[in-house]
């Protein structure tokens, strides 16, 4: 049995090596989460695809039907461009929203890892964020069909979509591991992150364009984290356009930070979480 009170590295190398490593086990038991969701559904994994279907239905109904609302900055009019505006804000939102209302309860609900066996804990996080990902691949593909479907093309610039996500995939694990640890000793962590995700979901552009709102307050939005991965989505994937490299570059370093913060955090505070469980 291991010492669940050593000291654990918090370098950018043993951060690496941590996912290279365990990569298998991190694929194994992603996989395992997805397919344990739907296990015992009559459609199973196919709920995966229903799901983000459904939703596109329901944006597209109500914000084009019940409120008659338009998106500023597209040169159409068309229902069906709006509707999926709002679907890429609420695929990037679900990608941090998934994995950070997942964080703090992961160490908890693993307690059998932390004391019993041998077991890399700081990939419990990234196996959060891969079930998120996942979702948010499903996602895109029923997006960029339905954008085919009733445009008849798709822009090229959506190739840079990974791009996109990578750096958000970055400062997500960030906050997930700081949150995993911070659930540990803090069980209101869980419910507080609860209550703060919806009200995120309005201080973030999903739906609505930063284009919309009185100057005064676009610079203010844009200190959201969400904010600029949202517009640089919408932008690859709906309006065709090149992503702001500098500001890609800017966020991605950003992001590389708070990864390594996170990661510190958790491998330093680990060592308690025996005690505590």
């Amino acid at each position: 049995m291991k010492n669940p009170h050593q000291a654990h590295p918090t370098s950018l190398v043993a951060l690496i090596g941590s996912l290279i490593n365990n990569r298998q086990l991190i694929y194994q038991m992603t996989k395992r989460e997805v397919i344990g969701r739907y296990r015992g559904s009559l459609f199973g994994i196919f709920w995966s695809f229903f799901n983000p279907i459904l939703m596109l239905a329901i944006y597209t109904f109500v914000f084009t039907v019940v409120f008659k609302a338009r998106w500023v900055v597209l040169d159409d009019d068309s229902k069906w461009n709006f509707a999926l505006m709002i679907f890429v804000g609420m695929i990037v939102f679900g990608v941090f929203s998934e994995a950070i209302n997942r964080a703090p309860t992961t160490i908890i609900n693993n307690a059998n890892y932390v004391k019993k066996v041998i077991f890399p804990l700081d990939i419990l996080p990234v196996i959060g964020l891969g079930v998120s990902l996942f979702h948010a691949l499903i996602s895109l593909l029923v997006l960029m069909c339905a954008y085919l479907v009733f445009n008849d093309y798709i822009n090229w610039t959506a190739i840079f979509i990974p791009l996109i996500f990578l750096p958000l995939a970055f400062l997500t694990l960030g906050i997930s591991w700081f949150l995993a640890s911070l659930g540990v000793y803090m069980r209101d962590v869980g419910q507080t992150i609860a209550i703060l995700t919806p009200v995120l979901t309005f201080l973030s552009p999903v739906f609505y364009p930063i284009d919309a709102l009185p100057v005064k307050y676009q610079s203010w939005m844009m200190l959201n984290p969400l904010s600029f991965i949202i517009e640089q989505a919408r932008s690859v994937l709906i309006l065709g356009m090149l992503p702001n490299w500098f500001g890609l570059m800017s966020y991605t370093i950003f992001s590389l930070f708070l990864t390594m913060l996170g990661f510190s955090w958790f491998q330093k505070t680990r060592k308690g979480f025996a005690d505590v469980l």
